[in-house]
C-alpha cells in the first residue's frame, strides 16, 4: 500500500520525539525538516538509479549519465542510508555536518548556503556528545522507517504537503515566535484568494517566512505557470523556505536571504524588481525597522513620508506598493493600529488613498495567529483600480470556528468574505462600500467600525406587558400555595390549614 500524507504526518512528527520537552520547538525544527529533505532525495534518487538501472540493463556509463541529468546529486557518502548506517559512530553530529555540506557542493547552484546556519554538532542546541549522539541515532532510526521514495507515494505534493504539515504543528509549539515563520493556513487562503494571482503573474512575498504564503498564492492560480520571488530575514527560516520550494516542485523560485527594508534584494538593473502579486505577513509594529536610513533610500521607496521608528508597519506596506508593476495587486496583514494611528501614519494612509490605491480593509477575527490573540486586518492595494475611487470595509470578525487554543476560518467563512470583496456590495452589519469623500470626511481614519455598524440593539422592554405576566404570575402562584396549604391541612398539619 502506497503511503498517504496523513501515514508521513503521523510517522514523522513522533520523529519529533526525540527532541519534544528538551529543545525548543523554534530550534528542533531545523533539524527535523532538514532531516526529511536529505531523506526524501535521497530516497528519489535510489527510486531513479534503480529505474534507470532496469532501463539500460546494468550498463554503469549510461545509468550515471542519466543520474547527472536529474534535479539533485547527492554523494554516496552523503545518503540517508550511508549516515543511518553509522549512525552509531561517536562524531555522527559532524558526520551529518559533512554530509550537508557534500550535498550543498554538489548542487552548488541551488542549495548554495541553504545548510549553513544548522549545525548538527551543536552542543548549545542538541546536548554534550553522548546526548546529542543518543538523540541523533534515534531521528535517524525514526527517519529510516520512512520509504520516501515517489514510487511508494499516493501523489506528487505528499512530500511538500508533510512539510507544510511540521511546520504549522511547529509553530502552534513555538508560541510567541511562531509568527517569524508562518502563516496559519486558513489566512494564507484568504489572501492568496483577495490578490487573484492569474497564470505568468511574477509572485513575490518580501518577508517570506517558511515560504508557505507563496506556495499558497502559487497554488491559487492552479498552474505552475507563475514566477515564485521572496526574502527572509532570518537564515534558518530562508534555508527552510529554500527547502519548502524545492519539496512543491518550485525549483524557479528566486528566495533571498536579508532584510528586505534595509536591504532589498529582489532587484533587476539595480532597481526594485516589479510584480504582479506581492503578499506578505510582516512583523507586527516592528521596532527600529532602519527609520534613520529611509530618507537616503536609494529605491527611493519613502518619497510619501517615513513611518515612525518604533512602528514598522507602513515601511514593509510602502516597500509593497513601490514593487507592484502598472497593473500589481498587493495584500498584506497588518495590525488595526495602521487603520488608525496618527502622526506619520495618518500622513502615509492619507497620501495612499489619495492616490487612489487601496482597494479593500478587512477585519479577521481575534486569536487566528500564533503567539498573538489580537486581531488583525488585510489591506488589499490595486495599481489599477481606475475610475473607482471606492473602498470596501468588511467586517469578519465575528466569522470564525472556534478552537481549543486558535481560532480558524472555515472554508464557508473565506468564501463570503471573498465574494463580498468582489461583488463591493454593502451588507447591513457585514460590509460597506464607502466613497473617497466618506473616508475624508472621516479625516482619512479606516477603521472599520466607523464604517460598518455592527452594533445590535437589544429588544425594547414591554414594561406594562410584564407587569401584567408579574401580575399573572403572583395570582398563579397564590392559588397554588393555598392548594398546597389544603393538603397539608389534610394530612395533619395545623399549621397550614
Amino acid at each position: 500500500m502506497k503511503l498517504t500524507q496523513a501515514t508521513i504526518n503521523q510517522q514523522v512528527w513522533k520523529a519529533c520525539d526525540t527532541f519534544r520537552g528538551t529543545i525548543d520547538a523554534t530550534q528542533y525544527k531545523d533539524y527535523i525538516l532538514t532531516m526529511l529533505f536529505v531523506k526524501y532525495l535521497s530516497d528519489v534518487l535510489k527510486d531513479k538509479e534503480a529505474a534507470y538501472h532496469e532501463k539500460y540493463n546494468g550498463d554503469a556509463a549510461r545509468i550515471a549519465r542519466a543520474m547527472s541529468l536529474e534535479r539533485f546529486k547527492i554523494p554516496a557518502t552523503a545518503t540517508f542510508d550511508n549516515l543511518n548506517a553509522r549512525r552509531t559512530e561517536s562524531n555522527l553530529g559532524e558526520l551529518i555536518n559533512i554530509a550537508l555540506e557534500e550535498i550543498e557542493e554538489a548542487n552548488r547552484d541551488k542549495l548554495s548556503g541553504v545548510f549553513r546556519n544548522i549545525d548538527f554538532a551543536s552542543e548549545a542546541n542538541l546536548g554534550q556528545t553522548k546526548e546529542r549522539n543518543r538523540r541523533l541515532k534515534n531521528l535517524l532510526s525514526d527517519f529510516a522507517g520512512l520509504d520516501l521514495r515517489p514510487s511508494n507515494l499516493a501523489g506528487n505534493d505528499v512530500i511538500g504537503d508533510a512539510y507544510e504539515y511540521l511546520i504549522a504543528n511547529f509553530a502552534s509549539d513555538a508560541g510567541k515566535k511562531a509568527g517569524e515563520f508562518y502563516t496559519p493556513s486558513e489566512v494564507s487562503t484568504l489572501l492568496a484568494k483577495l490578490v487573484e494571482p492569474a497564470e505568468g503573474n511574477r509572485i513575490c512575498d518580501p518577508t517570506c517566512g517558511s515560504g508557505s504564503l507563496l506556495l499558497k498564492t502559487a497554488r491559487e492560480v492552479g498552474s505552475r505557470n507563475v514566477s515564485l520571488y521572496g526574502q527572509e530575514a532570518n537564515g534558518s527560516t530562508w534555508a527552510l523556505a529554500r527547502m519548502n520550494m524545492f519539496l512543491h516542485e518550485m525549483d524557479n523560485a528566486t528566495i533571498e536571504w536579508g532584510d528586505t527594508i534595509n536591504n532589498p534584494k529582489l532587484l533587476e538593473s539595480d532597481a526594485l524588481m516589479r510584480f504582479d502579486v506581492v503578499v506578505a505577513n510582516p512583523p507586527f509594529s516592528l521596532d527600529k525597522w532602519g527609520a534613520e536610513e529611509a530618507p537616503s533610500d536609494r529605491h527611493n521607496r519613502f518619497h510619501r513620508g517615513i513611518p515612525p521608528k518604533s512602528k514598522g508597519d507602513y515601511a514593509f506596506i510602502t516597500h509593497m506598493i513601490e514593487t507592484l508593476n502598472a497593473h500589481g495587486r498587493a495584500g498584506v496583514v497588518v495590525p488595526h493600529g495602521v487603520l488608525f494611528r496618527g502622526g506619520s501614519e495618518g500622513k502615509l494612509r492619507k497620501q495612499l488613498i489619495e492616490e487612489n490605491l487601496l482597494s479593500a480593509v478587512i477585519g479577521l477575527p481575534a486569536n487566528l495567529f500564533y503567539g498573538t490573540g489580537i486581531p488583525a486586518a488585510i489591506l488589499i492595494f490595486d495599481k489599477a483600480k481606475g475610475d473607482d475611487t471606492s473602498v470596501i470595509f468588511i467586517d469578519a470578525s465575528a466569522e470564525f470556528d472556534s478552537g481549543k487554543n486558535q481560532n480558524k476560518l472555515g472554508a464557508a467563512h473565506i468564501q463570503v468574505i471573498y465574494d463580498t470583496y468582489r461583488e463591493r456590495i454593502t451588507q447591513d452589519k457585514y460590509s460597506y462600500l464607502a466613497t473617497r469623500a466618506e473616508i475624508k470626511e472621516n479625516d482619512y481614519n479606516l477603521n472599520i467600525p466607523r464604517y460598518v455598524d455592527t452594533f445590535e440593539e437589544e429588544e425594547r422592554i414591554d414594561i406594562a406587558g410584564t407587569q401584567v405576566q408579574i401580575d399573572k404570575l403572583k395570582a398563579e402562584l397564590a392559588d397554588v400555595e393555598a392548594e398546597m396549604a389544603g393538603y397539608l391541612a389534610k394530612l395533619g398539619y395545623a399549621q397550614y390549614s
